[in-house]
């Protein structure tokens, strides 16, 4: 009997320290992947491919790492949305160049794509505290702009992006006027127990019956579910009943913590959406969505000003 349970501790020694050691050498590159197998790091096209309009941005983030971001216009004085767009872990923006000439046409809006520190053609090696730096800056280079209108910020993240987008929108309450989530894990804790389901005893954040000793090795927690509830403007939850990669049941947790503290939440799912084509998908329902989600949020500088006017025509 002693040695039956000798050899038991053993083998739970010996899988901690294999988890140990897989999320000490790995983590980073299960949670960022800039480059795709078989392509290069850089842009396989860029938005002109697309005959899109749009203007090279560089950037510099508060520790001085340089970023590249491209700013695309549905036409040049558009005035209407700005979609802070921040995308998956996997390729870099140039993949979702496809997905963007539709938002434009279907939304109306402008895009900034922001290349995280280490993707496509910016500087540096990704991290959780060095994106946060990296959507600040994206987020102040667009509020100083004067070709569009800054009350109409709409932050968009989806899987890896609504973690970043989920962060700064917190920190932001003055500037983003509403955020827009699509297949969002709760936390990368509770994401390493999908990816290596032999882990789920011993790291996670959500529902995790085991003892977590291995929380705090990862170096890039992205907890969304301990800071949904902290945001104030509207969001809205998009959620592909299909995802193969974040159980959905992570987009389920984040609306129910979010909407027990704030009351402009939404969520709407798509039974055939899966974690990178829900867009795909959702077909017009999805693009009606966000559509009437954004007109529904984000205020109209126009009719606010004519309430003002009507308001002092009284006084």
């Amino acid at each position: 009997m002693v040695s039956y349970i000798s050899a038991l501790l053993y083998g739970v020694g010996g899988i901690v320290v294999a988890g140990m050691a897989l999320l000490v050498a790995f983590q980073e590159k299960l949670v960022y992947v800039p480059v795709l197998p078989g392509l290069t790091k850089s842009y396989p096209m860029t938005p002109a491919r697309l005959r899109l309009l749009y203007e090279d941005v560089w950037l510099t983030s508060s520790d001085g790492v340089s970023l590249h971001a491209w700013f695309i216009k549905l036409f040049p004085d558009c005035r209407g949305p700005t979609i802070l767009f921040f995308q998956e872990n996997a390729g870099n923006i140039a993949h979702r160049l496809e997905m963007v000439r539709i938002m434009l046409q279907r939304l109306q809006c402008n895009v900034f794509l922001l290349s995280y520190r280490g993707y496509g053609a910016s500087e540096g090696l990704p991290s959780q505290h060095g994106i946060t730096k990296d959507a600040q800056a994206a987020l102040d280079h667009l509020v100083q702009r004067t070709d569009i209108d800054t009350s109409k910020i709409v932050v968009f993240g989806r899987s890896l992006g609504g973690a970043v987008g989920a962060v700064l929108t917190k920190n932001n309450p003055d500037k983003v006027a509403a955020l827009i989530l699509e297949n969002t894990f709760t936390s990368i804790l509770d994401m390493a127990g999908v990816l290596l389901p032999f882990l789920k005893w011993f790291i996670g954040k959500s529902n995790t019956k085991g003892p977590r000793v291995l929380n705090f090795l990862v170096r890039s927690p992205w907890s969304t579910i301990d800071i949904i509830s902290e945001i104030k403007q509207p969001i809205l939850f998009l959620s592909g009943l299909q995802d193969e990669m974040v159980p959905p049941s992570h987009m389920e947790m984040l609306y129910a913590k979010a909407a027990t503290h704030n009351r402009q939440c939404l969520f709407v799912d798509f039974p055939t959406g899966m974690h990178m084509d829900t867009w795909l998908a959702g077909g017009d329902r999805y693009w009606r969505t966000i559509k009437e989600f954004i007109e529904n949020s984000v205020p109209n500088k126009k009719d606010e000003d004519s309430s003002r006017e009507v308001t002092k025509s009284f006084l």
